[in-house]
Protein backbone atom coordinates (compact mmCIF):
# COMPACT_ATOMS: atom_id res chain seq x y z
CA UNK A 1 0.00 0.00 0.00
CA UNK A 2 1.38 3.76 -0.87
CA UNK A 3 1.91 5.49 2.44
CA UNK A 4 -1.29 8.19 3.07
CA UNK A 5 -0.31 12.11 2.75
CA UNK A 6 -0.19 13.14 6.27
CA UNK A 7 -1.37 16.70 5.90
CA UNK A 8 -3.37 18.78 3.49
CA UNK A 9 -3.11 22.30 3.74
CA UNK A 10 -5.89 25.03 2.12
CA UNK A 11 -5.37 28.22 1.73
CA UNK A 12 -8.21 30.82 -0.04
CA UNK A 13 -7.27 34.04 -1.54
CA UNK A 14 -7.91 36.73 -2.77
CA UNK A 15 -5.62 39.24 -4.01
CA UNK A 16 -2.57 37.85 -1.73
CA UNK A 17 0.27 38.01 -4.85
CA UNK A 18 2.97 39.86 -1.85
CA UNK A 19 2.39 37.32 0.54
CA UNK A 20 2.42 33.91 -1.56
CA UNK A 21 6.05 33.08 -2.10
CA UNK A 22 6.76 33.85 1.90
CA UNK A 23 3.83 31.68 2.55
CA UNK A 24 4.42 28.86 0.99
CA UNK A 25 8.74 28.87 1.85
CA UNK A 26 6.95 28.95 5.58
CA UNK A 27 5.33 26.10 4.79
CA UNK A 28 7.77 24.51 2.83
CA UNK A 29 10.79 25.08 5.79
CA UNK A 30 7.86 23.39 8.64
CA UNK A 31 7.43 20.65 6.70
CA UNK A 32 10.64 19.66 5.85
CA UNK A 33 11.73 20.29 9.47
CA UNK A 34 8.89 17.77 11.15
CA UNK A 35 8.96 15.42 8.37
CA UNK A 36 5.70 15.89 6.81
CA UNK A 37 4.14 14.24 4.00
CA UNK A 38 1.64 17.40 2.66
CA UNK A 39 0.07 18.94 0.13
CA UNK A 40 -1.13 22.78 -0.23
CA UNK A 41 -4.59 23.58 -1.84
CA UNK A 42 -4.56 27.46 -2.82
CA UNK A 43 -7.64 28.61 -3.88
CA UNK A 44 -7.83 31.87 -6.02
CA UNK A 45 -11.44 33.42 -5.10
CA UNK A 46 -11.28 35.38 -8.51
CA UNK A 47 -8.56 37.38 -8.04
CA UNK A 48 -7.44 40.70 -9.60
CA UNK A 49 -3.83 41.00 -9.01
CA UNK A 50 -1.34 38.83 -10.01
CA UNK A 51 -2.01 35.44 -7.40
CA UNK A 52 -2.99 33.30 -10.02
CA UNK A 53 0.40 33.39 -11.70
CA UNK A 54 2.38 33.19 -8.27
CA UNK A 55 0.77 30.14 -7.95
CA UNK A 56 1.65 29.18 -11.17
CA UNK A 57 4.94 29.76 -10.81
CA UNK A 58 5.27 28.53 -7.29
CA UNK A 59 3.84 24.88 -8.55
CA UNK A 60 6.54 24.64 -11.19
CA UNK A 61 9.11 24.30 -8.16
CA UNK A 62 7.44 22.60 -5.84
CA UNK A 63 4.21 19.82 -6.55
CA UNK A 64 2.90 19.73 -3.61
CA UNK A 65 1.41 23.10 -4.21
CA UNK A 66 -1.87 23.02 -6.03
CA UNK A 67 -4.14 25.05 -7.62
CA UNK A 68 -8.13 25.98 -8.06
CA UNK A 69 -8.97 28.96 -9.84
CA UNK A 70 -12.43 30.42 -9.91
CA UNK A 71 -13.76 32.62 -12.93
CA UNK A 72 -15.02 34.99 -10.76
CA UNK A 73 -15.35 35.69 -7.22
CA UNK A 74 -17.61 33.34 -4.48
CA UNK A 75 -16.42 34.01 -1.29
CA UNK A 76 -14.35 31.98 1.60
CA UNK A 77 -17.06 29.26 1.81
CA UNK A 78 -17.02 28.13 -2.32
CA UNK A 79 -13.25 28.24 -1.83
CA UNK A 80 -12.52 25.92 1.42
CA UNK A 81 -15.61 23.62 -0.41
CA UNK A 82 -14.57 23.24 -3.53
CA UNK A 83 -10.48 22.58 -1.79
CA UNK A 84 -12.34 19.86 0.71
CA UNK A 85 -13.79 17.64 -2.04
CA UNK A 86 -9.79 17.14 -3.64
CA UNK A 87 -8.00 16.76 0.02
CA UNK A 88 -5.80 13.75 0.29
CA UNK A 89 -4.48 14.58 4.08
CA UNK A 90 -5.22 12.31 7.11
CA UNK A 91 -5.75 16.11 8.32
CA UNK A 92 -6.82 18.78 6.94
CA UNK A 93 -5.58 22.67 8.27
CA UNK A 94 -7.00 25.44 6.51
CA UNK A 95 -5.15 28.90 7.18
CA UNK A 96 -5.35 32.67 5.15
CA UNK A 97 -3.07 33.68 2.80
CA UNK A 98 -2.18 37.07 4.64
CA UNK A 99 0.71 36.17 7.21
CA UNK A 100 -1.18 36.70 10.05
CA UNK A 101 -1.70 32.63 10.60
CA UNK A 102 1.69 31.55 11.55
CA UNK A 103 2.73 28.41 9.78
CA UNK A 104 4.82 27.26 13.01
CA UNK A 105 1.68 26.31 14.64
CA UNK A 106 0.65 23.07 12.09
CA UNK A 107 2.98 20.59 14.05
CA UNK A 108 0.95 21.20 17.40
CA UNK A 109 -2.29 21.18 15.36
CA UNK A 110 -1.44 17.74 14.12
CA UNK A 111 -0.77 16.27 17.05
CA UNK A 112 -3.70 17.62 18.49
CA UNK A 113 -5.91 15.71 16.13
CA UNK A 114 -3.68 12.49 15.24
CA UNK A 115 -2.63 11.96 18.73
CA UNK A 116 -5.01 13.81 21.45
CA UNK A 117 -8.17 12.58 19.31
CA UNK A 118 -9.48 15.86 18.19
CA UNK A 119 -12.28 15.77 15.63
CA UNK A 120 -11.21 19.43 14.76
CA UNK A 121 -9.06 21.55 16.66
CA UNK A 122 -9.84 25.60 16.07
CA UNK A 123 -7.32 28.81 16.54
CA UNK A 124 -7.79 31.13 19.19
CA UNK A 125 -6.23 34.23 18.14
CA UNK A 126 -5.90 35.96 22.20
CA UNK A 127 -3.83 38.60 21.47
CA UNK A 128 -5.00 40.35 18.45
CA UNK A 129 -3.19 43.08 15.86
CA UNK A 130 -6.31 44.01 14.00
CA UNK A 131 -7.66 47.84 14.32
CA UNK A 132 -10.58 48.10 16.41
CA UNK A 133 -13.58 48.45 13.71
CA UNK A 134 -12.72 44.29 13.19
CA UNK A 135 -11.76 43.34 16.51
CA UNK A 136 -14.91 44.63 18.69
CA UNK A 137 -17.58 43.39 16.19
CA UNK A 138 -15.44 40.13 16.08
CA UNK A 139 -15.57 39.86 20.06
CA UNK A 140 -19.31 40.39 20.22
CA UNK A 141 -19.55 37.99 17.09
CA UNK A 142 -17.98 35.49 19.18
CA UNK A 143 -19.79 35.82 22.14
CA UNK A 144 -23.45 35.60 20.59
CA UNK A 145 -22.16 32.19 18.95
CA UNK A 146 -21.25 30.39 21.72
CA UNK A 147 -24.96 31.53 23.51
CA UNK A 148 -26.63 30.60 20.33
CA UNK A 149 -25.30 27.77 18.87
CA UNK A 150 -23.58 25.91 22.30
CA UNK A 151 -20.17 25.53 20.91
CA UNK A 152 -17.79 27.01 23.05
CA UNK A 153 -14.94 28.74 20.90
CA UNK A 154 -13.51 32.13 21.58
CA UNK A 155 -12.15 32.74 17.95
CA UNK A 156 -15.28 30.87 16.05
CA UNK A 157 -13.89 32.74 12.76
CA UNK A 158 -10.33 31.98 13.35
CA UNK A 159 -8.94 31.04 9.89
CA UNK A 160 -6.56 28.69 11.27
CA UNK A 161 -8.31 25.00 11.59
CA UNK A 162 -7.21 21.64 11.84
CA UNK A 163 -9.96 18.53 11.36
CA UNK A 164 -9.36 15.12 10.79
CA UNK A 165 -9.84 14.30 6.98
CA UNK A 166 -13.38 12.89 7.57
CA UNK A 167 -14.72 16.02 9.00
CA UNK A 168 -14.08 17.75 6.08
CA UNK A 169 -15.82 15.31 3.87
CA UNK A 170 -19.01 15.47 6.01
CA UNK A 171 -19.78 18.92 5.51
CA UNK A 172 -21.29 21.28 2.95
CA UNK A 173 -20.48 24.80 2.85
CA UNK A 174 -22.25 27.89 1.16
CA UNK A 175 -22.94 31.18 1.56
CA UNK A 176 -20.75 32.38 4.54
CA UNK A 177 -20.75 29.17 5.97
CA UNK A 178 -17.32 29.14 6.13
CA UNK A 179 -17.54 31.05 9.62
CA UNK A 180 -19.64 28.23 11.44
CA UNK A 181 -17.38 24.98 10.37
CA UNK A 182 -17.62 24.08 14.22
CA UNK A 183 -21.04 24.30 14.60
CA UNK A 184 -22.10 22.30 10.96
CA UNK A 185 -19.31 19.91 12.92
CA UNK A 186 -20.92 19.53 15.71
CA UNK A 187 -24.61 19.20 13.78
CA UNK A 188 -22.94 16.13 11.48
CA UNK A 189 -21.55 14.32 14.81
CA UNK A 190 -17.86 15.56 15.57
CA UNK A 191 -18.54 17.06 19.16
CA UNK A 192 -14.61 16.08 20.25
CA UNK A 193 -13.43 19.97 19.18
CA UNK A 194 -10.58 21.46 20.86
CA UNK A 195 -8.99 25.01 20.70
CA UNK A 196 -5.32 26.19 20.47
CA UNK A 197 -4.03 29.59 21.49
CA UNK A 198 -2.34 30.61 18.02
CA UNK A 199 0.06 33.27 17.33
CA UNK A 200 -1.85 36.19 15.45
CA UNK A 201 0.78 38.41 13.73
CA UNK A 202 0.39 41.92 12.18
CA UNK A 203 -0.75 42.00 8.50
CA UNK A 204 2.42 42.50 5.90
CA UNK A 205 0.84 43.30 2.81
CA UNK A 206 -2.29 44.67 1.55
CA UNK A 207 -5.29 45.43 3.43
CA UNK A 208 -7.94 43.59 5.21
CA UNK A 209 -10.96 42.03 3.44
CA UNK A 210 -13.16 41.54 5.78
CA UNK A 211 -14.17 44.18 8.10
CA UNK A 212 -16.90 46.42 9.11
CA UNK A 213 -20.11 46.16 11.34
CA UNK A 214 -22.05 44.39 8.95
CA UNK A 215 -20.12 41.40 8.90
CA UNK A 216 -21.49 41.23 12.33
CA UNK A 217 -25.01 41.62 11.72
CA UNK A 218 -24.92 39.24 8.87
CA UNK A 219 -23.12 36.64 10.69
CA UNK A 220 -25.66 36.48 13.39
CA UNK A 221 -28.15 36.15 10.68
CA UNK A 222 -26.17 33.11 9.59
CA UNK A 223 -25.84 31.65 12.95
CA UNK A 224 -29.50 31.24 12.99
CA UNK A 225 -29.33 30.10 9.11
CA UNK A 226 -26.70 27.15 10.34
CA UNK A 227 -28.88 26.09 13.36
CA UNK A 228 -31.88 26.14 11.21
CA UNK A 229 -29.85 23.59 9.02
CA UNK A 230 -28.30 21.91 11.37
CA UNK A 231 -31.64 20.76 13.05
CA UNK A 232 -34.11 21.09 10.43
CA UNK A 233 -32.38 20.77 7.10
CA UNK A 234 -33.31 17.26 6.59
CA UNK A 235 -36.60 17.46 8.29
CA UNK A 236 -38.58 20.68 7.41
CA UNK A 237 -41.49 19.27 8.09
CA UNK A 238 -40.61 18.62 11.62
CA UNK A 239 -40.26 22.45 11.98
CA UNK A 240 -43.12 24.33 9.45
CA UNK A 241 -45.50 21.48 10.24
CA UNK A 242 -44.99 21.98 14.02
CA UNK A 243 -45.53 25.70 14.18
CA UNK A 244 -48.84 25.33 11.40
CA UNK A 245 -50.57 22.76 13.57
CA UNK A 246 -50.54 24.37 16.52
CA UNK A 247 -51.22 27.70 14.78
CA UNK A 248 -54.91 25.85 13.07
CA UNK A 249 -55.44 24.37 16.61
CA UNK A 250 -55.43 27.72 18.22
CA UNK A 251 -57.75 29.41 15.31
CA UNK A 252 -59.75 26.57 15.16
CA UNK A 253 -60.62 26.37 19.28
CA UNK A 254 -61.07 30.63 19.09
CA UNK A 255 -63.83 30.09 16.27
CA UNK A 256 -65.22 27.08 17.91
CA UNK A 257 -65.52 29.03 20.95
CA UNK A 258 -67.14 32.18 19.20
CA UNK A 259 -68.91 30.07 17.26
CA UNK A 260 -70.71 28.15 20.82
CA UNK A 261 -71.03 31.96 22.46
CA UNK A 262 -73.33 32.75 18.86
CA UNK A 263 -75.59 29.92 19.18
CA UNK A 264 -76.09 30.14 23.15
CA UNK A 265 -75.43 33.98 24.25
CA UNK A 266 -77.93 35.87 22.59
CA UNK A 267 -75.87 39.18 23.30
CA UNK A 268 -73.14 37.79 21.94
CA UNK A 269 -72.66 39.63 18.23
CA UNK A 270 -70.35 37.35 16.08
CA UNK A 271 -70.01 39.83 13.14
CA UNK A 272 -69.15 42.79 15.38
CA UNK A 273 -66.00 40.67 17.06
CA UNK A 274 -62.60 41.49 15.67
CA UNK A 275 -61.39 38.43 17.59
CA UNK A 276 -63.41 36.24 15.00
CA UNK A 277 -61.54 37.28 11.84
CA UNK A 278 -58.25 36.84 13.70
CA UNK A 279 -59.26 33.67 14.47
CA UNK A 280 -59.85 33.06 10.80
CA UNK A 281 -56.37 34.53 10.09
CA UNK A 282 -54.45 32.51 12.46
CA UNK A 283 -56.00 29.26 11.40
CA UNK A 284 -54.88 30.45 7.29
CA UNK A 285 -51.41 30.97 8.72
CA UNK A 286 -51.46 27.56 10.45
CA UNK A 287 -52.48 26.08 6.79
CA UNK A 288 -49.84 28.10 5.30
CA UNK A 289 -47.20 26.64 7.54
CA UNK A 290 -48.25 23.00 7.17
CA UNK A 291 -47.85 23.63 3.40
CA UNK A 292 -44.59 25.26 3.51
CA UNK A 293 -43.70 21.81 5.82
CA UNK A 294 -44.70 19.46 3.38
CA UNK A 295 -42.65 21.84 0.02
CA UNK A 296 -39.67 21.74 2.24
CA UNK A 297 -39.57 18.11 2.52
CA UNK A 298 -40.18 18.07 -1.53
CA UNK A 299 -37.33 20.45 -1.91
CA UNK A 300 -35.12 18.29 0.51
CA UNK A 301 -35.76 15.20 -1.67
CA UNK A 302 -35.37 16.67 -5.08
CA UNK A 303 -32.93 19.54 -4.44
CA UNK A 304 -30.29 19.72 -7.52
CA UNK A 305 -26.50 20.38 -6.49
CA UNK A 306 -26.17 23.07 -4.59
CA UNK A 307 -22.56 23.93 -4.80
CA UNK A 308 -21.68 24.69 -8.47
CA UNK A 309 -18.85 26.99 -9.08
CA UNK A 310 -17.18 27.96 -12.62
CA UNK A 311 -13.17 26.36 -12.26
CA UNK A 312 -11.84 28.26 -14.61
CA UNK A 313 -8.18 25.92 -13.88
CA UNK A 314 -6.75 23.72 -11.47
CA UNK A 315 -3.41 22.62 -10.98
CA UNK A 316 -1.63 19.64 -9.30
CA UNK A 317 -5.20 17.67 -9.68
Amino acid sequence: LAPTMQISIVVPLFNEDESLPELCAWVERVSAANHFSYEMIMVDDGSTDNSWKIVQELHAKNANIKGIKFQRNYGKSAALNEAFKITQGDVVITMDADLQDSPDEIPELYSMVTKDGFDLVSGWKQKRYDPLSKTIPTKLFNWTNRKLSGVSLHDMNCGLKAYKSRVVKSIELFGDMHRYIPVLAKGAGFHNIGEKVVQHQARKYGVSKYMGWNRFVNGILDLFTVNFITRFGKKPMHFFGLIGVLLFMLGFALTAYMIFAKLYFDNYYLSNKPAFMVSLVIMILGTQFFLAGFVGELITRNSPERNHYLVEETLGN
